[in-house]
C-alpha cells in the first residue's frame, strides 16, 4: 500500500465539500466532538444499539484485534483521532446519534461519523475491518437509529437564520439557495419537520425543466451531481478492487441479478457524484417502465487499499464502493428501443446513507420522474447502458471536479 507525505494529503481534494478540505480543520472537529462525547456520556446512558455494536466488537476475536490496531496504527501515524481506545470511540459514535449537523463556512463537516473514522478506515488493519459483514450489519442498526434522530423535530436545532451555525443564514444561503426551493420562511424551522426533511428538500415546480421531454434518445442526469468518470467496454466480473477501479457488473447488481447484469455487459458506465449542498431525490433519466427496483445491503467505510491513504473519506474509492457499498438498484425498459434497459445505481457512502426508492416494479414512469431518494450521508450515481446504445455523452472526460454539479434533468447523453 502506498503512503502519502503530509504535503501531499493537505493537497488532496475531498469532493462534494462532505468533509473540509482541510485535515487541521477536521481534526480540530474530532477533539471537540469528543470532548462534547465524554459530558453527554457523564449525562446519559449509551443507546442499545451502540451497546450492541460495543460488545460485538468486544466479543469477537478478531474485529477487537483490527479495530485496536486501526486505531493504534493511526495514532501511530500521528494522526489526531479524539480517541485512543475502543470504548472512547464507542462514546464518541453514541454521541453521534444525537448529533444534527451546523452550517459552517470554513470547517463544515456534514459526516461526522466518517469524520472520526477518516483514518481508522485506511490504515492497514482497517481495510478487513470496514469489509466484515456483521460489523456492517451493526453499523447500519446504529446509522439507521441516527436517522432517526435526524427524522423527528429534535434535528432541528440549526434549521435557523442564526450566524454562523443556521442553515438558513445569509452565510448558508449563499450556498444553498433556499429560493429555488419549497420552504415557508415566515414558519418555524421555514416549515421543515426535521433535519432529514430539509435535507431532502424539493425545488420549486419549474427549477428544474425536463431536458426535451418528448425526445426518448435524450437521457438526462438523474441525480444534481457532477460528473466522476465514464468507462466504456465494462466487464460482467472484474477485479474492481486494484487501482483502476473498473466496474464488475456482478457485483453491482450482485449474484442474485446475473442475468440483468448480463444485459449491460460491454457496455457504458457514467458515474457522478453529489455535493452535500445540493438536492438528494432521484429522477429517471429515461421514459419506461421499471422492471427491478431493490436495495443491496453493503459497507459504510470500507476504501480500497490500492489508493493507498484517503484523507477524502470515500472519494477515492467511488468506484469501488458501487461493487460493496450499500445502494438502490433501479432498472428501467426504456421506451426507445436504441436504449433498451438503462440502470440507475444510486449508492449511499458514509454515515446514514439511506437509500429509498419510491418507484417499483411495473411503474411507469416519465423522464424526469422522481425514482428515490438519498437521506442523510454521501452519495454517489452510476447510469449503465448497454453496449452500443448511446451515441455521445455530453460531458466528456476529463471532469473538472471543482466545477459546478450538473443540474437534474440536464441531458448527459444521446442515444443512437
Amino acid at each position: 500500500m502506498s503512503r502519502i507525505s503530509g504535503s501531499q494529503r493537505q493537497r488532496r481534494r475531498r469532493l462534494g465539500e462532505w468533509l473540509p478540505q482541510s485535515e487541521d480543520h477536521i481534526a480540530r472537529f474530532r477533539l471537540q466532538l469528543a470532548e462534547q462525547a465524554r459530558a453527554h456520556a457523564r449525562r446519559a446512558p449509551m443507546s442499545t444499539v451502540v451497546e450492541d455494536l460495543a460488545a460485538l466488537v468486544q466479543s469477537d476475536a478478531v474485529l477487537r484485534m483490527d479495530m485496536t490496531n486501526a486505531i493504534h496504527e493511526a495514532l501511530d501515524e500521528g494522526h489526531q483521532l479524539g480517541y485512543e481506545s475502543i470504548d472512547e470511540l464507542m462514546r464518541i459514535i453514541d454521541y453521534t446519534t444525537t448529533y444534527a449537523p451546523p452550517f459552517s463556512e470554513s470547517s463544515l463537516v456534514h459526516c461526522p461519523l466518517n469524520a472520526v473514522l477518516d483514518w481508522p478506515m485506511c490504515m492497514p488493519s482497517g481495510y478487513a475491518l470496514f469489509r466484515d459483514p456483521a460489523l456492517n450489519a451493526q453499523l447500519r442498526r446504529v446509522l439507521n437509529y441516527w436517522s432517526g434522530f435526524l427524522s423527528g423535530p429534535h434535528s432541528r436545532v440549526h434549521l435557523t437564520t442564526d450566524s454562523p451555525d443556521g442553515w438558513f443564514s445569509p452565510e448558508a444561503d449563499g450556498h444553498i439557495g433556499m429560493s429555488q426551493f419549497l420552504c415557508h420562511p415566515h414558519t418555524p424551522s421555514w416549515g421543515f419537520s426535521s433535519w432529514n426533511d430539509f435535507f431532502t428538500r424539493r425545488f420549486k415546480p419549474g427549477a428544474r425543466p425536463v431536458a426535451e421531454p418528448e425526445n426518448d434518445r435524450t437521457v438526462i442526469s438523474a441525480c444534481e451531481a457532477a460528473p466522476y468518470n465514464l468507462e466504456h467496454g465494462v466487464k460482467l466480473t472484474d477485479t474492481f478492487w486494484i487501482k483502476s477501479q473498473p466496474y464488475s457488473l456482478t457485483d453491482i447488481f450482485t449474484h442474485r441479478e446475473i442475468e440483468t447484469a448480463r444485459c449491460f455487459e460491454g457496455g457504458s458506465v457514467y458515474q457522478s457524484f453529489l455535493s452535500a449542498f445540493n438536492y438528494h431525490r432521484w429522477h429517471a433519466p429515461v421514459s419506461g417502465t421499471v422492471s427491478k427496483a431493490y436495495v443491496v445491503n453493503g459497507t459504510y467505510y470500507s476504501d480500497a487499499e490500492a489508493e493507498g491513504e484517503d484523507p477524502g473519506g470515500l472519494n477515492d474509492s467511488q468506484g469501488y464502493t458501487t461493487a460493496v457499498a450499500t445502494r438502490a438498484v433501479i432498472v428501467i425498459d426504456s421506451d426507445a428501443a436504441a436504449l433498451g434497459k438503462v440502470a440507475c445505481v444510486f449508492v449511499g457512502m458514509a454515515d446514514v446513507s439511506s437509500c429509498l426508492i419510491d418507484a417499483l416494479p411495473g411503474q411507469r414512469v416519465r423522464k424526469g420522474e422522481e425514482l428515490g431518494y438519498f437521506q442523510y450521508g454521501g452519495s454517489t450515481c452510476c447510469l449503465i447502458f448497454r453496449p452500443g446504445a448511446i451515441d455521445r455523452f455530453i460531458p466528456t472526460p476529463p471532469y473538472d471536479d471543482k466545477a459546478s454539479p450538473l443540474k437534474v434533468n440536464s441531458p448527459i447523453a444521446i442515444a443512437r
